[in-house]
């Protein structure tokens, strides 16, 4: 089994900047696929962000591409999500996911492929 804990979210203001981790245990997650989500009140879950095992390969939601960075570090088995440029649009629970078998592409954005969630860490932009 594999745990996950998100930290650094908080109360910030629009323009302000948050770094967002993910730490995983029980497990290695070198070889999983790592994702962020989101979800606001009253709005379903959305994909966020993902990077493949190696680092190298990511993806973003278009509104938050370029001002969103996700990166991990393997070697402290951490996820994290480097956001810049916060706007009140933003403010929503942040949650990281995980999956280790294959995902094909198209399948990043659903929710129901992962096997593994933190308990989502909160993001509020005042204006």
């Amino acid at each position: 089994q594999v745990q996950l804990v998100e930290s650094g979210g908080g109360l910030v203001q629009a323009g302000d900047s948050l770094r967002l981790s993910c730490a995983a245990s029980g497990r290695t997650v070198n070889s999983y696929l790592l994702s962020w989500f989101r979800q606001a009140p009253g709005k379903e879950r959305e994909f966020v962000s993902h990077i493949d095992r190696s680092g190298s390969t990511t993806s973003y939601k278009d509104s938050v591409r370029g001002r969103f960075t996700i990166s991990r570090d393997n070697a402290k088995n951490t996820v994290y999500l480097q956001m810049n440029s916060l706007k009140t649009g933003y403010t929503a629970v942040y949650y990281c996911a995980a999956r280790d078998r294959y995902l094909s592409a198209s399948l990043y954005r659903d929710t129901s492929p992962y096997d593994y969630w933190g308990q989502g860490t909160q993001v509020t932009v005042s204006s």
